[in-house]
């Protein structure tokens, strides 16, 4: 009956992502924040950010949606618009304030992210964009477990060139064939810095075992893209703006928006298949 429930509710979604990385802090939910804006451009497109870091929501800031509170209506909890065409949900919005620490077990967390599948009253959805802890555990199991009643796109994996963060991203491709979640590329962040007054490189993060782009090539997966540091992401993501919108000419937007693009490309490709064997 619980499957059944969610596979009513997730009928009307047509594309789901999860972005997942093994390690914290390589930007895992500022990349989730400026694809769903990037997603969300095209206004024909409905878009919604499921934030399921439940220690450490770090959506709401980004998307300057904090203080924010989730309503409920006949038909569930409604979602926190940004925009009429993007709609965000997040434990963050439960708590009484954003320095309240969720000190809960496995089986609580499951029972949220199973909530916020099966109560939340998106609408008709086009892309279902997913902000995961970092790692391999209960939240990633039972995210997976509970989409499966629909079908998930795939994973954006998220890295940072140096060896530490890449060895956590291995376990993740790993967990990611073992539990037959389609991969559709690695992100690699932080990828040098262009300084704005000299236009030099420096690799602040150096790529000591060869970088995302040499881990791709020995484990057969797509690098989606690199993105340059630049100070103004972090600056536009604590005031809750899109950098996409904010730094239009940097570098790392023109990135950002060829990797967005691949997605999306993805995405069509892998309805336009659906279909076909449907």
């Amino acid at each position: 009956a619980e499957a059944a429930e969610l596979r009513e509710r997730l009928r009307s979604v047509k594309h789901s992502i999860l972005v997942l990385s093994g390690k914290g802090g390589v930007g895992k939910s500022t990349f989730s924040a400026l694809l769903a804006h990037g997603l969300a451009a095209d206004e024909t497109k409905q878009v919604a950010l499921l934030d399921i870091d439940i220690c450490g929501p770090s959506i709401p800031k980004m998307m300057g949606l904090e203080g924010e509170q989730v309503h409920q209506s006949g038909s569930g909890w409604s979602p926190v618009y940004v925009e009429e065409n993007l709609g965000v949900m997040s434990v963050g919005f439960l708590l009484s304030s954003p320095d309240d620490a969720v000190i809960w077990r496995g089986p609580k967390k499951n029972g949220l992210i199973k909530q916020f599948l099966r109560d939340v009253d998106w609408g008709e959805i086009d892309y279902l964009i997913v902000d995961t802890p970092p790692g391999t555990s209960d939240e990633h199991l039972s995210i997976v477990q509970y989409l499966s009643a629909t079908h998930i796109d795939g994973a954006v994996i998220i890295t940072t060139p140096q060896e530490v963060s890449l060895q956590d991203v291995r376990k993740e491709i790993n967990f990611c064939h073992k539990v037959k979640l389609p991969i559709i590329g690695v992100v690699e962040n932080m990828s040098g810095f262009i300084c704005p007054k000299c236009k030099n490189e420096s690799q602040i993060f150096p790529p000591t075992t060869g970088g995302a782009e040499k881990m791709c090539q020995n484990l057969n997966v797509s690098l989606l893209g690199k993105v340059p540091l630049d100070p103004q992401i972090g600056k536009s993501c604590d005031k809750g703006q899109s950098f996409l919108s904010e730094a239009p000419e940097s570098p790392a937007t023109v990135s950002y928006r060829n990797i967005i693009q691949r997605i999306q490309e993805y995405c069509d490709q892998h309805h336009f298949h659906e279909e076909k064997i449907i």
